[in-house]
């Protein structure tokens, strides 16, 4: 077996959406591969036997995805872009016959068809879809509210996501909702005859949404009196007085777990589920093979027991509530993320990543586990891929911090080698038992690697997450002790040479940790944060995520945001750094990198900038292949110059 190389990326498959077919006895789900030829992915849907995994049906591609089961389980329909051009907008809605022959195309839209769903009639398919606000001067926009963009989307402050349902037999597509409204998701009932949608209705207040009912057969919409929150991917209960979801009521602000919620529609009274398990449902943990495509995780009701996810310090696994004793048991637990997963007559399907192994699709049935895929086999037994140990230190006040270090892949006992420290983003994002090829290719060319969920983590306590006010101080400890921890255990680090490493917050902590110490010989700093004023009035989260996090506003706590911000004490450093971003970033604007560089260059520091001209805030995880593979050489080549020579 030879040591893994950057280019391997390209060989990677991933494989996700695993969705059940009524009757149990099929899976249908999407692999996406990089094409480096086109420099994009091509996406196909299989339909595989869930007894012995044969295959039944693929689609040719090259860019289908979500494809979910009509009630008859005689149909597939699924999004693609089958006959529009590079380039072009919107997509296309899809219908394919399980017993074979050609898909049949529905329809087509410019503004994009969004998580289409079917009636239980087999006959109507609910989506979401963008509706432009008046007229639009593409030279010279006029604008009248905030965020004027999004991340992976691009400017927003023209349109509203409303709800449409297609007969797909007579083509006949009717809009369900209207005005200064965005649906954020939406379910039709089990009978057929409501839709259950959450929307924001104050563009002012984007994490707040309200549940309202459609009655399909009087088109009278009843709006739910609850309080404004965050609402996830829904699932009505089988009774159909009942609403369960993923949802987020920030009272703790962004550190606030998200858990699984009910609402009575009759009453209307709300109650949170999971909140007193102290976990968070939503999935956190980083693994970078995914590619542009994922598909969210309802909760699933199955024999009065709800399914759904948590994240437990690394792992993210399949938990079941029990809806008459509110009891809360592991159903798929251990070292190991699951992606997505679907429950169907006492099997549960789902896809699965550990720290040496990519996703593929696995069934749960009589407390056994069976392995239906193997598309990553192949390449994993050509190359060297990386264990990784966990450890764990208790930090200066007490909290114990969790983290894990992987060697070099061509490790010799005795040696020194050089060390790469890696921050996640987020915050409140997680290091885990997922693979990361980032982490695989620095192992790959000598590197020891270590990651940890420093303070601010997702996956551990609420107040274990809530840095709010105090960014640059608990969790710049986290990092200063767990090095003086990993140095003092693995006598294999070499002290000398240490790199320090991360993306959006993550590249914050790179920009202000080189603003406080000189103990890292070298830095990159990717899609990060260098002035929290910027990061407030450019981008399309940042007039609510500043205030929440620094505190305050640059009115009234002017001397903190100003304080917080790396480039206020970019004077003061002395280690080379690598600042990386892509042009197209609205969650992390390119002023934040520009700013921070020209400052570096104008003190006289040593500073290069690599900009892509394409690619949104997380276009290292999802942007086209081939910058996937520059951005990692042109880490590898800085580190290289300045941690692989001896000071």
């Amino acid at each position: 077996m030879r040591s893994l190389k950057i280019e391997d990326y390209n060989r990677f498959t991933s494989v996700c959406d695993p969705q059940i077919s009524p009757d149990g006895k099929r899976i249908a789900f999407v692999t996406i591969k990089p094409d480096t030829q086109e420099n994009n992915y091509k996406s196909r849907i299989w339909v595989i036997n869930i007894d012995n995994g044969e295959v039944e049906l693929t689609t040719n591609g090259p860019t289908d995805t979500w494809p979910r089961w009509s009630q008859d389980g005689k149909k597939l329909l699924f999004i693609s872009r089958r006959t529009i051009r590079e380039g072009e907008p919107g997509n296309e809605l899809w219908i394919q016959q399980i017993n074979g022959g050609e898909p049949r195309l529905v329809m087509k839209s410019r503004n994009g068809i969004i998580q289409p769903s079917w009636n239980p009639d087999n006959k109507h398919i609910l989506y979401r879809s963008t509706v432009m606000r008046g007229e639009l001067d593409q030279e010279a926009r006029l604008i009248d509210k905030i965020p004027i963009w999004f991340d992976g989307i691009g400017f927003t402050h023209h349109i509203n996501t409303h709800l449409f349902q297609i007969d797909i037999y007579s083509n006949e597509v009717e809009q369900l909702t209207s005005g200064d409204i965005d649906i954020v998701e939406a379910k039709y009932s089990n009978d057929g005859k409501k839709v259950a949608y959450a929307a924001t209705t104050n563009y002012m207040e984007p994490r707040k949404q309200y549940l309202h009912i459609i009655n399909l057969e009087t088109r009278e919409t009843i709006k739910l009196k609850h309080m404004g929150m965050g609402i996830g991917p829904l699932t009505w209960h089988p009774d159909g007085k009942r609403i369960i979801f993923r949802g987020n009521d920030y009272r703790r602000g962004y550190p606030t777990h998200e858990c699984i919620w009910q609402i009575n529609i009759e009453t209307e009274e709300l109650q949170n589920l999971t909140g007193k398990t102290g976990y968070q449902t939503n999935h956190s943990i980083y693994y970078d093979l995914r590619g542009p495509y994922q598909a969210p995780q309802p909760p699933i009701i199955e024999n009065d027991e709800i399914y759904f996810t948590q994240t437990r310090g690394g792992r993210h696994n399949i938990y079941k509530m029990n809806m008459k004793t509110m009891e809360v048991e592991d159903v798929v637990t251990g070292d190991f993320v699951i992606e997505n997963f679907q429950v169907k007559d006492n099997k549960i399907v789902y896809t699965k990543v550990t720290e040496k192994m990519p996703a593929e699709i696995y069934v749960w049935e009589n407390g056994l586990e069976r392995k239906l895929t193997s598309f990553n086999d192949e390449i994993l037994r050509e190359v060297k891929v990386q264990e990784h140990e966990r450890f764990q230190f208790k930090a200066s006040d007490g909290a114990n911090i969790e983290g894990w270090i992987m060697k070099p892949t061509e490790y010799r006992e005795g040696e020194k080698y050089p060390t790469i420290i890696f921050i996640h983003g987020g915050p409140k994002s997680t290091f885990g038992y997922a693979f990361m090829f980032e982490h695989q290719i620095c192992a790959a060319n000598g590197y020891v690697v270590i990651y940890a969920n420093i303070r601010g983590s997702g996956g551990y306590s609420e107040e274990f997450a809530d840095i709010r006010g105090k960014y640059g101080e608990r969790d710049y400890q986290d990092i200063m002790e767990m090095i003086e921890y990993v140095t003092r255990k693995y006598n294999y680090i070499d002290e000398e040479r240490m790199g320090v490493t991360g993306i959006s917050y993550g590249g914050y902590m790179t920009n202000w940790i080189i603003t406080q110490t000189n103990k890292f010989k070298a830095a990159v700093s990717l899609n990060g944060i260098s002035c929290w004023l910027a990061e407030f009035g450019t981008t399309d989260i940042g007039f609510h995520f500043v205030p929440d996090q620094i505190g305050g506003d640059w009115w009234n706590n002017r001397e903190e945001w100003i304080n917080k911000s790396p480039i206020t004490h970019a004077n003061k450093v002395q280690t080379p750094i690598l600042i990386i971003h892509s042009m197209e970033d609205y969650r992390c604007y390119l002023d934040q990198a520009l700013l921070f560089y020209t400052a570096l260059k104008y003190l006289g520091k040593e500073a290069k900038l690599l900009l892509f001209t394409s690619g949104s805030h997380v276009f290292s995880r999802s942007g086209k292949p081939n910058h996937r593979v520059k951005r990692l050489k042109h880490m590898i080549e800085w580190f290289n110059q300045y941690l692989k020579q001896k000071t």
